[in-house]
Formats: C-alpha cells, structure tokens, sequence
C-alpha cells in the first residue's frame, strides 16, 4: 500500500516539488504513508544544486501556509464555546472603530468584505510587527459585507487578532494551549527554528528564493508568505509548520469532534458548525467556518470531503462519510512559485485513499 503511495510522489518529484510526504487514514489508523524528495534541493532562483540535499523523512517539517486557518479557526470555536465571543457579534467589541457589519462568523467565511490581501511589508517598511498589525486591523472594506465569497487572507488575520484580544494571549500560545498541547502535537507551532524549538532546522523544508530576506539560500525555518513574516511570524492566515503527522492528529480530531475530555479540541456541535455549509455564494465549493466543503482543487475523487490547501503545496482533506483523512506536505514553491503540478498530485493521493478505502469494509 505504502509503495502505491510512494509511487504517486515519487512521480511529481522533483518536477513538482523537491519534497514530498503523504498520510492516509482510514478509519483512523494509517494505511499508506510515503515520503520522497529532498527537504533543500535548490539554492537559488536559477536551481542551482544545494551543496547539502537531506531527505525528506517522516518526520519533516513543512510550512503549512493556509492550512493555518483551521488553526486559527478552531481556536475562535473554542473560545465561542466558553461564551467568550459570540460568532455573530460585531468584531468591534474587541476592535473599536472596525465596521460594525464585520462579525467572526463573516471573517470565517470570507463574506466580510475585505479584499484578498496586503502588502503590510510593502506599504510600512519600517514599521514593526505591532505598527503593521494596526495597519491591517484598519483595512477599509472594499467589497460588499455579507458576500458575494471573496477569499481574504486580511480577515483571517484580523480573525486571529480578534482571538489574541478576546483569549487574552498571543495566538501561537492560544493555539498551543487550545489545540496542539490537547492533541500532543509536538511538531506543530509557528516559527519552528525559534528557541526552544531551534533543534528542528534539519528536519523543516525549505520554501522559496527570497534574496530580500536576511540569511543564505532558500527561506528555511520562516514563513513563506509575506504578510505573516511581516507581521513576526504568527498571524491567523498562515504561519505554521508542522509534520504530516501531526496534521493527521488534527484532521482526525475533526473528524472524529471528539470532546476535550475524550482528547478531542471542540465540542460535537462546535464542529458540525464548522462544516455546516454557511450559505457564502460565488466560490467554487460550499464553506463552512474557515473550511472548504468539496473544494475541487484538492479533494478531487472525494467529493464532499472537507479541508483546506495551503500556498506551499500542502493539503489537508477529511472525508467524514468515508472515513478517511489524507494529508499531503509539498514544498511546491522551492525554489520559485508557479510551479505547475500541484492539482494533480492533489488529486492522486485523494485517489489513492479512495482506492484504500475501497480495499476496506465501512465501519
């Protein structure tokens, strides 16, 4: 089973990404895992051969990019849980000023009229993370509130600012209190190579040709994406690194909406509300709270099944109705973005679990 997998990578590797790493569970136990690829293959823009090229194990650490939303999002669940936010409240109570039509509910959604994203980094130079993090909590509505659905990484990150000052912590402690020390997820946290957790270098991916970015080679051990480096490395729409299997953990948690005290991170009901189809119109799939419902782009063959992808080449698809839970860590964008590929390698690791799912009896 592991070699079907493990064919499936090997065949967009190198050519896709430079590293590869694919779970699937069915009915919670690991059926097929793989690993390929070198965790830094390139070390410029032009794909010179890095000198030293580790391999990707299971074990690797990969930059999750958007799949840091599901993060971010069961972290405002839980605190919606203890009353202490309401999903449908002005986000104005804890951000006086901010448009009184803007609710969590909406920022989940993508229905809160915000555009896509922004250059914090570009329009404030010299600013520090805090300057910059006002600067984004007073982005102007731009589009209708309520929807048409416009993807917006800016209100995730007023999402997870909304959660610092409601949860009163920074979101990598609400995460870590919330979410990864309940489910043991060792691996899994913001800016991996940051004491205590500097030891790990060796494990992460490296990510794209950054040559504005302080160091030699390739981004290794920070976020990819712009904003969140921006804004010191935690925001609520990207920022996290963690191993296949630890998103594993946390795809079957969902999956499963286990109670905390049945090692789970949200209440049942907490996590039928998140896949609930929250009615957004104009995308391409259903949305639930921070989650795509049948987002063709990564849940190919499984249709119905829930999840998210990230910018980096990674993916995270759960499939309550059959069981399944597939996670798939890429560094699609070493050494540059716009690599083609991504989208069918998606799809053959979501066929292969169909075609394990197949080989097994529901139960």
């Amino acid at each position: 089973m592991t070699d079907r997998l493990g064919a499936v990578l090997a065949g967009a590797v190198p050519r896709v990404c430079a590293a590869a790493v694919a779970l699937v569970a069915v009915d919670g136990s690991v059926a097929a895992a793989a690993a390929t690829g070198e965790l830094v293959r390139y070390a410029d823009a032009e794909g010179t051969l890095a000198a030293e090229r580790p391999p990707a194990g299971h074990d690797s650490i990969f930059d999750l990019a958007s799949i840091s939303k599901l993060f971010t999002t069961a972290v405002l669940l839980s605190l919606a849980e203890e009353g202490t936010i309401g999903l449908d409240e002005p986000v104005a109570a804890w951000i006086p000023g901010h448009d009184p039509r803007v609710t969590p509910r909406r920022l989940l959604t993508h229905t809160a009229g915000l555009p896509p994203t922004r250059r914090i980094d570009l329009e404030l130079p010299d600013a520090d993370a805090s300057e910059r993090m006002e600067a984004m909590l007073r982005t102007p509505i731009a589009h209708p509130v309520g929807g048409p659905y416009l993807y917006s990484d800016v209100g995730l990150v007023i999402a997870g600012r909304v959660a610092e000052l409601a949860g009163g912590a920074p979101l990598d402690a609400l995460v870590r209190a919330r979410v990864t020390d309940v489910l043991g997820l060792a691996d899994t946290g913001y800016r991996p190579v940051a004491p205590p957790r500097a030891a790990t270098l060796s494990r992460v991916a490296a990510t794209e040709w950054k040559p504005e970015r302080p160091g030699p080679g390739c981004v290794r051990g920070e976020v990819h994406d712009e904003t969140a480096y921006a804004l010191g490395g935690v925001a609520g729409h990207a920022g996290l690194f963690a191993t296949a299997g630890d998103l594993l953990a946390f795809g079957e948690a969902l999956r499963l909406g286990a109670t905390r005290q049945d090692g789970g991170v949200l209440r049942p009901e907490s996590v039928a509300e998140m896949l609930r189809d929250q009615g957004a119109e104009g995308a391409a799939f259903r949305h639930g709270l921070g989650v795509r419902i049948g987002d063709p782009a990564i849940a190919g063959p499984l249709s119905g099944a829930f999840g998210h992808s990230g910018f980096t080449g990674t993916s995270l698809v759960v499939d309550p109705a059959r069981g399944l839970t597939v996670v798939l860590l890429t560094n699609a964008v070493h050494p540059v973005r716009g690599r083609d590929g991504i989208r069918e390698l998606r799809h053959a690791v979501a066929g292969e679990a169909l075609r394990l799912r197949e080989l097994q009896p529901l139960t």
